[in-house]
């Protein structure tokens, strides 16, 4: 079934699609009578079918709606410090998939990779693209945002607003079972580019209420351990039960 998101909320038995979402579907060949799931920016999950195809768009008959049940009931935001090459791009990717629900991306002390603002502008533009794909692949009730590149003091002051922080610290810390034994209705989690984060960053974190956290004796690839990360505290969290 085909699974898309509208940019404006459904108040009647028909609704038409236009646009990418359009080229989308008729890339897919859809035919009168087929099936398709479209997601309200409320989150409201209105199952369908294909009622008309026309040269300009394309007429979803609207069957039953209901709020969309694929969240997790934790929001987490990730805080990944820049990495090199495009391996921003598949943490995007398969973090979206994972359930995360917002990206900050982060200019921390040991990042190699420091673009402008205009590439970044750029870069920001083709994430959020990613995402966007990744909610429709994976069956989302949200599109996660990608945030603006913030520098690391700047990551820690609007992580304040979580109830919890982990900052993942390759020099070590408690388990994320420990940190998360209280289970949070919103958490960050810090992940450092290639070379980790330095000891300044980390007692900034630390100072501000993020509990260091390890994930093993092994060392992770800057495009693994995010996906790690994640993926324990969903389950810390029941939710991958």
């Amino acid at each position: 079934m085909a699974w898309f998101f509208t940019d404006n909320e459904i108040t009647s038995d028909i609704y038409r699609v236009d646009g990418e979402n359009a080229k989308h579907l008729r890339v897919l060949r859809v035919r009168t009578g087929e099936a398709v799931t479209l997601v309200t920016p409320a989150g409201i999950q209105c199952d369908g079918e294909i009622a008309e195809i026309t040269s300009s768009d394309i007429a979803v008959k609207i069957l039953s709606k209901r709020p969309c049940e694929n969240e997790p009931d934790v929001f987490v935001t990730l805080f990944q410090a820049l990495p090199k090459g495009d391996k921003m791009d598949y943490i995007v990717q398969k973090c979206v998939e994972l359930g995360v629900s917002r990206i900050v991306p982060v200019l921390s002390a040991r990042c190699v990779s420091r673009p402008d603002q205009k590439s970044l502008k750029k870069k920001r533009e083709r994430w959020q693209k990613i995402a966007l794909q990744a909610a429709m692949q994976s069956r989302r009730g949200i599109i996660p945002e990608v945030a603006d590149c913030l520098s690391f003091p700047q990551a820690v002051a609007l992580a304040e607003e979580n109830e919890k922080n982990v900052f993942f610290y390759e020099l070590g810390g408690d388990s994320v079972k420990e940190i998360l034994k209280e289970k949070p209705k919103t958490a960050g989690m810090f992940i450092g580019s290639e070379g980790g984060f330095e000891a300044e960053e980390a007692s900034l974190a630390i100072a501000h209420g993020a509990q260091a956290a390890t994930l093993g004796k092994r060392i992770l690839r800057a495009e693994t351990a995010p996906l790690a990360a994640l993926s324990v505290i969903m389950y810390q969290t029941d939710n991958f039960s």
